[in-house]
């Protein structure tokens, strides 16, 4: 893996089993909305996480779900569920404008679509600026091809989940287009398999 975010299940053991896992992987954790400080995972992972692939710049977040209501408190303590999309918008504009990437996208643990007002992969896409990519858990869905969302901005947001437990792989391909001095102007898809 190049980078994983957390969801609730990653505090079954507790904040104290999660951090006791961290030495396992050899790949960055990141959440842009947990605020660890006063716990045991204060300084463990990352806001977002720049990465270059090629001549891409990939930009990543990750967004994890409301733990209050839905994880024990004694199991993830002290940590602080700060709001998705404000987070979101705030570290993508930092990953498109001042890291100039290419691409900027959300592993979320937000879950697909709600009947309700919690934010999901769907209200996060059409609230949302510079994220170009969802790939979605934690609502087990699984989407044959990726569904199009089309952000603050009127630009596309593709979404995807491949339902749970490693039963399907996803894949999508990007194409890239440069202008003349190389620089990435746009990218579209181009397919994809569940």
């Amino acid at each position: 893996y190049d980078a994983a975010t957390i969801g609730n299940h990653d505090f079954d053991a507790g904040i104290d089993g999660l951090e006791k896992q961290l030495p396992n992987a050899n790949f960055p954790f990141i959440i842009s909305n947990y605020d660890f400080k006063n716990t045991i995972m204060d300084g463990k992972t990352k806001a977002y996480q720049v990465m270059e692939k090629g001549k891409l710049r990939i930009g990543m977040i990750g967004l994890g779900s409301e733990l209050e209501g839905l994880v024990p408190k004694t199991l993830y303590k002290e940590t602080r569920y700060l709001d998705p999309v404000e987070m979101a918008n705030h570290y993508a504009a930092i990953l498109k404008k001042e890291e100039k990437c290419d691409l900027v996208m959300c592993l979320s643990h937000l879950g697909y679509k709600y009947r309700s007002n919690t934010v999901s992969d769907v209200s996060l896409a059409s609230q949302s600026r510079h994220i170009d990519l969802i790939i979605g858990g934690h609502t087990h869905t699984l989407l044959k091809e990726p569904e199009r969302i089309l952000n603050m901005d009127g630009e596309p947001v593709l979404i995807n989940q491949v339902g749970w437990g490693g039963m399907h792989l996803g894949c999508i391909e990007l194409l890239f287009e440069r202008n003349r001095r190389g620089q990435c102007v746009s990218c579209q898809n181009l397919a994809v398999g569940a």
